[in-house]
């Protein structure tokens, strides 16, 4: 008789539809959704390795178009050299650029590391500021890397990050048609609450990276697809 554990059950019966975006029976929809993945992933945070507000800056700017796991082999060497933001600021370009030229885009990111370091040093006596608009003045920075330093610096929840698998598993869920970054933060930010922004990005990328994957996802075999994702309920 076998041993082995069985799958688990995958629910293939269409949910109800979940409605507008916003809508009570859409919020519940979702507040199901977040309670699940969090029970699947109780351990889910920020990937990329950090030690405060500025190394978590500037490894966010560098992993734009990259892959957190080759900015976590990238960034200790940097860190190392230049360890606050007065050291990157007054250093040589070139040396930056050799800590730095694995990543996409590597001399364009130099620039703005070095340039964002400058920019702390004369206006925010070397700190990260803590607010949206100081933050997207910095070189390099945008709203979705100003969320990631306010989420998980500050604990600020000041919007929802949307990376590719973010925006592939809001599309997928159903939590929005829409296909631009900013109208699905607008979208998941009218489900979820506040104070669930940061951790619902890092569920759902999480998930996006196991099993809800862009291509050869696992969709059809999971449990939490097949209740919630439309690839996961097809047959």
């Amino acid at each position: 008789m076998s041993t082995a554990a069985a799958k688990p059950k995958v629910n293939r019966t269409p949910p109800k539809s979940p409605g507008k975006s916003g809508t009570p029976r859409a919020k519940a929809r979702a507040a199901e959704l977040f309670g699940t993945l969090q029970a699947r992933y109780p351990d889910a945070h920020c990937a990329l390795i950090h030690e405060g507000p500025f190394q978590l800056l500037i490894a966010t700017i560098l992993s734009a178009q990259c892959t957190d796991k080759l900015v976590n082999q990238v960034t200790p060497g940097l860190f190392k050299a230049f360890p606050d933001a007065k050291a990157l600021a007054a250093a040589h370009l070139a040396k930056i650029e050799e800590k730095v030229n694995r990543v996409n885009f590597w001399r364009n990111k130099a620039k703005n590391i070095q340039a964002a370091a400058q920019l702390l040093v004369d206006e925010f006596g070397g700190a990260v500021p803590q607010e949206m608009e100081q933050l997207i003045r910095l070189p390099g920075v945008a709203r979705k890397t100003a969320n990631v330093v306010l989420g998980n610096a500050f604990n600020k929840n000041m919007g929802v990050v949307v990376d590719t698998h973010v925006g592939r598993l809001a599309q997928r869920f159903g939590l929005t048609k829409e296909t631009t970054p900013e109208k699905i933060e607008k979208d998941l930010m009218k489900l979820f609450p506040r104070e669930q922004w940061t951790l619902l990005s890092h569920l759902l990328i999480e998930h996006g990276r196991q099993v809800c994957k862009a291509r050869h996802g696992l969709c059809k075999d999971d449990a939490i697809c097949g209740q919630f994702c439309k690839d996961g309920r097809r047959k």
